[in-house]
């Protein structure tokens, strides 16, 4: 919400945007979060962990590392589509858990961090 408000775009604006690995559930968050902006995010969005993953094949539970699907996703598919012209206009949020063994031990909560990039053909 704060780069389509500091940029005065929309989600409209972008072929795709993609983010690392939220997962069905963050996801789900995610959506929620951005209608509560009055931002319809679902028919634009693809999260790079339910790319990778086979959620019925596959034992993920939550899914995977934000980073390493990010990277994956990046390198085998949408640098690709930009190249080819498939996609123009993408903002690609590189999201990921700070873990610490020290956090976890402790009961604390996770922090997230999620880099933004917009990568144009």
């Amino acid at each position: 919400m704060r780069f389509l408000r500091d940029t005065g775009t929309s989600v409209r604006d972008y072929d795709r945007i993609f983010t690392g690995d939220l997962g069905l559930v963050g996801s789900e968050i995610l959506y929620d979060l951005m209608r509560r902006e009055g931002v319809e995010l679902s028919d634009r969005h693809s999260d790079c962990g339910l790319l990778i993953f086979d959620r019925e094949e596959q034992d993920v539970h939550a899914g995977g590392s934000g980073c390493g699907c990010c990277a994956s996703v990046l390198c085998s598919k949408i640098l690709g589509e930009l190249g080819s012209g498939a996609l123009h206009n993408i903002l690609f949020v590189a999201t990921g858990a700070l873990l610490s063994t020290t956090t976890a031990q402790q009961g604390k909560t996770i922090p997230a961090i999620a880099h933004l990039l917009q990568l144009c053909a």
